[in-house]
This record gives structure tokens, sequence and C-alpha cells, in this order.
């Protein structure tokens, strides 16, 4: 674990593994914690990096507007910090955001491209209905832990939460205290609402995975499909039934999907199959 004082602010990182560089970006109010399952498959073979974005988990929560653009600066500065040229790079939800910010911005610097669970924003966005939004608005104001309860079934099928419901909450209360204030939530949703990729979609050039569960209630899985219809070259893998929580829910096939395409895209080092 250290800290990256970038962009003006202090940026909680880990570094797992050894081997060609990848980067972890998570979602809206995540961390890096929410990695775990990936960490675990990926550092065999690569040196893989996690951080806590601005406004979330142990990194700095500035009470300003938060961006794309900016958050892109965060991890852009973060691989300076490390002195890495060139990484790999996963983005999650907001994290597939800052990912595509990222490659738009400084393609050089972006190996191959994963996006799970996000969308390019603009008129080409998909968005769940309002009353899902107002449900979700209303977890902050509940109790930790009757929140974490409820969250999960945003994130999760149905059938995949009644066969694992207290696992996945006793995971998510191990890591409430890491949950960002509200102010910190709210700069992180208006820079998820100010962002716009739509039109740029087309001058990515790195390779890109995309992936998306078909039940995702907070990204639409349409999203997903619009994005691998404009970055060109760009292989789309559905995970029939899964909701957003597709990390969690259906890990072993998110992984071996990430690990085959990344083999196909780079060199990693020699380690377990």
């Amino acid at each position: 674990m250290g800290t990256a004082h970038v962009n003006n602010i202090d940026v909680h990182y880990e570094v797992h593994g050894a081997g060609e560089p990848l980067l972890l970006i998570m979602g809206l109010g995540a961390n890096a914690t929410a990695w775990e399952m990936q960490v675990a498959a990926f550092s065999p073979q690569f040196q893989v990096i996690a951080y806590d974005n601005r406004g979330a988990g142990r990194s700095d929560k500035p009470n300003e507007p938060y961006s794309m653009a900016q958050m892109a600066g965060d991890a852009a500065g973060l691989l300076d910090h490390l002195g890495i040229a060139s990484a790999h790079v996963f983005g999650m939800s907001m994290g597939g955001m800052i990912a595509q910010e990222l490659v738009l911005r400084h393609p050089d610097r972006v190996q191959a491209l994963i996006l799970g669970g996000t969308m390019a924003g603009g008129l080409g966005a998909v968005m769940a209905g309002p009353q899902l939004m107002q449900q979700w608005a209303r977890l902050a104001t509940m109790p930790p832990a009757q929140a974490v309860e409820a969250g999960l079934t945003f994130l999760y099928s149905d059938e995949f939460l009644s066969q694992n419901k207290d696992r996945l909450v006793q995971r998510a209360l191990q890591t409430v205290h890491l949950m960002p204030p509200p102010y910190a939530l709210q700069r992180q949703a208006m820079a998820v609402i100010g962002f716009n990729a739509y039109d740029r979609l087309q001058d990515i050039r790195s390779p890109t995975l995309v992936l998306t569960g078909t039940a995702d209630k907070i990204v639409p899985a349409e999203n997903s499909r619009v994005l691998a219809g404009r970055i060109p070259g760009a292989t789309l893998l559905e995970f029939p039934g899964a909701g957003h929580g597709f990390l969690v829910e259906k890990a072993a096939e998110t992984n071996a999907a990430v690990l085959g395409f990344l083999r196909a895209h780079g060199r990693p080092s020699a380690g377990p199959k």
C-alpha cells in the first residue's frame, strides 16, 4: 500500500504481483477493496495497481467539483508516480468512464482497455429509471447495516443474492467505514452526469473488451452495446442474468475473459495459468 501525491491530492493505492502493469479503476463511491476477487486472479501474471478515486476510500475528498478529465488526470499521475509509461486499464462503472477519458486524452498510456458495466454518456446513454435512482439515493439516509442490505439488491441478480446474501452483507460491512461522505459521493455523481465520450469513441485505438451483465439495473447493458458498436474493433461479452456486480457474481467468468484478452494483447510474466 502507498500514497501518491498527484493532481493536488493524496491518492491511496495498492500494488500486487509482477509483470506488465494492469491499472484497476473502481466505480462510484467504491474503492480498491472491491477488486479483491480480480487482484487474486490477475496478480500471479500482472503487476496489478488498484487505487481509491478522489472522493472515495482512503484518498483525499476535496469538496469541489470533480470531472472525468480530472480523475483521468489522477490515474495518469499515479502511473507517473509509479514510473509506468503505459499499462493495461480495467475500469468498472464510473471507473470505465475514467478509463475512456484516460485513453482518449493519453492514448499512448493505455495498452489494452477493459470497460465493465459502464457507458459513454451523452445522448447515447441509456439511463436507469428515475424510480431506481430515487431508491438508490435513499440509501444515504439509512443506518449502515440497513443500507448495505438494501444496496445489494441493486448490484446482484435475485438468484445470486438469495444464495449468497449473508456472505455479501458481511463482506460489505467490513468495508463500510471506507464509504465516502455524502458530499463526496455527490461530487462523483455530478462528474458522471457531466461525462460524454459518445462522439469521441471512434478515436480509441487501444484493443478494447467491453463487459456487462444483461440484468444490470444501474447501468443497463445497452450502454455496453453502444460502446462496443462505436469503439473500433471492440469485443463485447455479456454475462446472461448477471447484475452490475458481475465482478463478484460472475468472478470466474470475468477473470478468465480478462486474462484471455490480456494474453492476446500483452506479454504477462510467467506464472500460473
